[in-house]
C-alpha cells in the first residue's frame, strides 16, 4: 500500500497524471481539479495516493493533501460508495465542505456533485454521522464537555455548545482525534462565529500538528 509518491510531473490531462519517481512512471487517477493543485509539468510534487485492488484492476487514486485522502477513506466506508464516486466527491468539494455537509446535515452540498443524487447524499451523511457517534462513544474522552467548560469564560457555554460540538465532529470526520479537535475548536472559537468559519479556523490550528 502506498502512502504518497514524490516525484516529477511528466504529464497530466483531465483525469490522470504521470509521476516519475526514480525512473518509474506512476499512472495516477487524478481529476484536473486535484492535479491543478499539484503543480505544472516538469515540477517536483508529492501526491498522496490510495491503491485500489480489484480482481480485474489495480489503480492509484491521487490527492493533493493528506486531509483530502483521509476524507476519501471515510467516504469509501459508506455502503455503495466506491473509489470512483468518492474520488469524484473529493475533486468537487473540499474536505471542509464535506465535513460541514455531514455535521450540518446539508444534503444540498453533497448533491451538488455531478452524478450524486439526493438519496446517496443522505446515505453518506447518515452513515458517516453514525460512525462518528460510535467513534466518540468508544473514545469516551469527554473532550467536548471539557471544551465547553474551559471556554465558558470566552462566551456562554450554552450558546457555544451546539456549534462547538458540530465543529469537533467535523474535525473528527477529517480523522482528527476528539481531544485534538476539541483543543483546536476551543482556540478558534469566538462569539457569533458560524460553524463553517469555526471549522476553517480550527483546521488551520489543528493541521499545524497533524501530518507534520
Amino acid at each position: 500500500m502506498y502512502a504518497y509518491i514524490r516525484g516529477k510531473i511528466i504529464s497530466k490531462n483531465d483525469s490522470q497524471l504521470v509521476i516519475d519517481n526514480n525512473g518509474i512512471g506512476y499512472l495516477i487517477n487524478c481529476p484536473f481539479a486535484i492535479s491543478s493543485e499539484l503543480g505544472l509539468n516538469g515540477e517536483e510534487t508529492t501526491v498522496f495516493v490510495y491503491q485500489s485492488v480489484r480482481e480485474d484492476d489495480i489503480s492509484l487514486y491521487g490527492f493533493a493533501s493528506a486531509e483530502q485522502k483521509e476524507i476519501f477513506l471515510k467516504l469509501i466506508t459508506v455502503s455503495g460508495i466506491g473509489p470512483k464516486v468518492a474520488h469524484n466527491i473529493c475533486s468537487t468539494l473540499t474536505p471542509e465542505q464535506i465535513a460541514l455537509a455531514v455535521m450540518g446535515n446539508n444534503v444540498s452540498i453533497l448533491s451538488s456533485v455531478k452524478g450524486l443524487g439526493k438519496k446517496t447524499a443522505e446515505k453518506i451523511i447518515i452513515e458517516l454521522r453514525d460512525k462518528l457517534k460510535g467513534q466518540a462513544k468508544s473514545s469516551n474522552t469527554g473532550a467536548s464537555s471539557s471544551l465547553i467548560t474551559a471556554a465558558s469564560g470566552k462566551a456562554g457555554a450554552t450558546a457555544m455548545g451546539s456549534v462547538a460540538d458540530d465543529a469537533i465532529g467535523a474535525l473528527m470526520v477529517l480523522d482528527y482525534k476528539e481531544q485534538d479537535a476539541a483543543e483546536a475548536v476551543a482556540a478558534a472559537y469566538e462569539e457569533g462565529i458560524t460553524l463553517e468559519d469555526l471549522i476553517k479556523k480550527a483546521l488551520k490550528i489543528a493541521s499545524g500538528s497533524k501530518f507534520s
